[in-house]
């Protein structure tokens, strides 16, 4: 009888949890008429789980040999699914106002700003509730002898961290934009319109920059510029410490042209706010950062612009336009930065006037953010240290952990990068004494089309009196390692190679200069000994044009707690 009891209220909790799955699930399919049934849903199988492990029964079950360590498990995924559902109803009803509305005046952003003000508080808690949730699931038992529980109980973990960060993204953003968009007063920013068809550490060299102000929420962009004037400073604009000297040279810190070749965006920022208020004598608040594909996404929320010479800029051509077709159409470099410059002012003036609809903005912010197509920084330091949580951010982190960042920058002077494939493959193996071998394998394509291109992209100006292979490239390849990481042994090609090993913010970085003739495959592999570590695997992606293809395999037993 007992048994019997005990069968039917497992099937129960089963049965609860397994409706609770599907009406989140529902959740991702984006419809936001049908948000507010899906959570209902979800909340109300959530509570009868938890209520039907939380009573003496189950409790007596926990206490079983054999099934005693499974419902133990059990009862935790019941609560956090409880607590869980709280959380996504408290912050859908915070953001209700601002998901119902009918549209946004992008020109005018006071009522958002005020709405994210009051809605930070919320986001926060949030945030905190699901680290709490996590703590109490990772204490279940890992091992319950069934295997679909055990693998419930690590989707359960890793769902529970994707949306704690997100949360605290938000969480931030909401705390970050009222005041940095001019909600207390104007803000000016440096905004840069990178080029990745020549490869920096931040994504692409600067084209082209411009003065974005926001004032009350009210935002417009007082000019823009190519690159040329902003020149070179006689002293050092910034001052990124010795490691960064060592490394980059003394004019990474004087020269627009290559003030970024370090993934750490704030390296830039720094440069390019110094720069240019040596140059007017006028003070910046920050920078901002994006790039012809961020320009992509934006036109898929405001739809296509007109030039003034009436050719039309949409989603599906400005990336082919401004990284490609540019040096084709234009022989006259002048000629070809005022086209760009006629694009980025074009989309974002047609950006401060679009009215989008809040539900279809969120998914573009959000594909901005989560591919570095946009990055900030702030003078401020409480809001510098809030930023750099955020992949916005675009922070190289100190902390330790398993880490594996290619890093590319042009060093031909050419726009070939345009056609660069990337792949990443980053293996972790068991951890012993204290140790974990890994390895990283690089692969770079050269994927330059046959038939005639613009000397203006092809030309190599590392060494212009040198005959090169026309569609040749010279590329700076790093490896941004873990945090006391040391490397065994690399190989190009298949074959042992020398490379060059150095230090920026902790992390080992591991360098060589790799030539590359027309369609060309190179191979760099890396066999790293890494600290061990229980946290999980990093693998920062440089924002190109063509975008990562990156795999991580990892032992399955792991690291030890």
């Amino acid at each position: 009888m007992a048994g019997g009891w005990s069968a039917y209220l497992g099937l129960s909790v089963r049965d609860q949890l397994e409706a609770t799955r599907t009406a989140l699930l529902r959740l991702r399919a984006g419809d936001p008429t049908s948000l507010a049934g899906a959570l209902a849903d979800a909340q109300r199988h959530a509570a009868e789980a938890r209520r039907l492990t939380g009573g003496l029964d189950w409790s007596l079950i926990t206490h079983a040999p054999v099934v005693g360590d499974g419902a133990t498990t059990v009862r935790g995924l019941a609560e956090a699914a409880a607590e869980l559902t709280d959380v996504l109803v408290g912050v859908h009803r915070a953001g209700a106002p601002f998901m119902t509305a009918n549209a946004l005046s992008m020109g005018d952003l006071r009522p958002v700003l005020a709405g994210l003000d009051a809605a930070a508080p919320v986001l926060a808690d949030a945030a905190a509730r699901l680290a709490t949730v996590r703590s109490r699931v990772a204490e279940t038992p890992a091992q319950s002898g069934v295997d679909a529980l055990d693998q419930a109980r690590v989707t359960t973990l890793s769902e529970v961290d994707r949306l704690r960060g997100w949360l605290g993204s938000a969480a931030s953003a909401a705390e970050l934009m009222p005041p940095m968009l001019g909600l207390d007063g104007p803000r000016r920013y440096f905004l840069a319109f990178q080029t990745n068809a020549e490869a920096r550490g931040t994504g692409g060299l600067v084209g082209a920059f411009g003065i974005l102000k926001a004032d009350r929420g009210k935002l417009g962009i007082e000019r823009l510029s190519p690159n040329n004037d902003l020149p070179e400073s006689s002293h050092p604009a910034a001052d990124n410490g010795p490691e960064f000297r060592a490394r980059y040279g003394p004019s990474a810190t004087s020269l627009l042209s290559i003030s970024n070749l370090s993934p750490h965006f704030p390296y830039a920022a720094t440069t390019w706010t110094g720069l240019w208020e040596r140059q007017t004598g006028r003070r910046l608040d920050g920078a901002i950062a994006t790039d012809p594909i961020g320009l992509s996404y934006l036109l898929e929320l405001i739809g296509a612009v007109k030039l003034p010479s009436g050719e039309t800029v949409t989603a599906g051509n400005v990336v082919d336009l401004t990284e490609r077709a540019a040096y084709a159409r234009y022989q006259d470099p002048g000629e070809r930065k005022r086209f760009l410059i006629q694009i980025a002012g074009a989309v974002s003036e047609a950006l401060i006037r679009s009215r989008p609809e809040p539900t279809r903005l969120l998914p573009v912010l959000s594909r901005l953010v989560d591919e570095r197509r946009i990055q900030i920084w702030s003078r401020r330091d409480a809001e510098e240290q809030r930023l750099a949580t955020t992949p916005v951010g675009g922070v190289l982190p100190e902390q330790p952990g398993p880490f594996a960042g290619l890093v590319i920058n042009n060093s031909a002077g050419s726009k070939l990068d345009y056609y660069l494939e990337r792949s990443v493959t980053y293996t972790l193996g068991m951890c012993h004494d204290g140790l974990r071998s890994t390895r990283v394998r690089i692969r770079l394509d050269n994927d330059v089309p046959q038939g005639r291109l613009p000397t203006y992209v092809t030309d190599r100006l590392d060494s212009p009196e040198r005959p090169h292979t026309v569609g040749s490239n010279l590329l700076w390849v790093s490896l941004y390692a873990g945090v006391g990481t040391e490397v065994s042994a690399v190989r190009l090609d298949g074959r042992p190679t020398g490379i060059i090993s150095e230090v920026e913010r902790s992390h080992p970085v591991y360098s060589t200069v790799l030539e590359f003739a027309p369609r060309q495959s190179r191979t760099l592999e890396f066999d790293l000994l890494e600290p061990s570590s229980t946290a999980a695997p990093a693998v920062p992606v440089q924002p190109l044009v063509r975008p990562q293809h990156t795999w991580i395999t990892q032992d399955r037993q792991g690291c030890a707690p």
